[in-house]
């Protein structure tokens, strides 16, 4: 008899997925003990990125891996309005429901940690903690958003133009699998996209304890953290030393360690 929590046979796996509207979401849970911990992971990679962390982790806290849209095991139509913002924060909280899970460590690399932030904007209530890997808190000014978009729209073409092969990325990207590039395209374009100054504008709001953790050659996001760091009172701001930006892959012991100390904290 299969499990009861929304599984589905693929070939010989047994792999979990969530129907939410037009997308189905991959997601993995450890059932370790609480609190749970919901990590998402950042553009290109996916819930194999996190491996280290479960593994070390799984025995005291309960560990919750997803895969956005467009990204790993997760399916959605190859539709630009499914990809959104907003829609993976509800993302984010459906894979929650499923679990019966009402309030959550929330934690991200890059794009995952941007989007810990946009969730914690949209359910401030379902939040316990933050964990802040390698990202930044997005623009105030239309000007730079427009850099990041046009930025964005480039790492789209190049997946159109020349297929999974384009994608390129760093240490947790290589760890990471994926289906297909059109996928990926649209989460550039959609979920990468700037669109507002809400979140960075809601760092001062902030009252979750919150750890922020870079690599020390992660140098795109090294302005981002100590600004986030400096804005949300009481957070805890690590660099790593001789990590990038797959920062728990580059260096998962000194990662563990400071993820421990920070929960152990709470």
């Amino acid at each position: 008899m299969l499990p009861s929590r929304g599984w589905t046979i693929y070939g010989e796996d047994l792999m979990p997925h969530i129907d939410q509207g037009a997308a189905r979401l991959y997601f993995e849970d450890s059932g370790g003990d609480q609190p749970p911990i919901l990590l998402s992971h950042g553009f290109g990679a996916s819930t194999e990125m996190w491996r280290g962390q479960v593994e070390n982790f799984r025995n005291r806290y309960r560990l919750i891996t997803w895969d956005m849209r467009g990204h790993g095991r997760t399916e959605c139509p190859d539709d630009l309005s499914l990809y959104s913002q907003n829609n993976t924060a509800d993302d984010m909280a459906a894979v929650l429901d499923h679990l019966g899970v009402e309030r959550a460590i929330i934690g991200g690399h890059s794009l995952g940690g941007f989007m810990s932030l946009v969730f914690n904007v949209r359910y401030p209530g379902r939040v316990m903690a933050l964990y802040l890997q390698g990202c930044g808190p997005g623009y105030r000014s239309n000007k730079a958003r427009a850099v990041w978009n046009e930025r964005a729209e480039a790492r789209a073409q190049s997946l159109d133009d020349g297929g999974l092969d384009a994608l390129g990325g760093a240490s947790e990207v290589k760890r990471s699998i994926q289906n297909t590039a059109t996928g990926l395209a649209l989460a550039a374009r959609g979920i990468m996209s700037q669109v507002d100054a809400r979140v960075i504008n809601s760092l001062p709001e902030i009252s979750v304890p919150t750890l922020v953790l870079v690599g020390e050659n992660d140098t795109p996001y090294l302005t981002g953290s100590d600004y986030m760091a400096s804005h949300i009172t009481g957070s805890i701001n690590v660099r790593v030393d001789d990590a990038a930006h797959g920062v728990n892959i580059d260096q998962p012991e000194e990662v563990n360690k400071a993820l421990a100390d920070f929960l152990a904290g709470l």
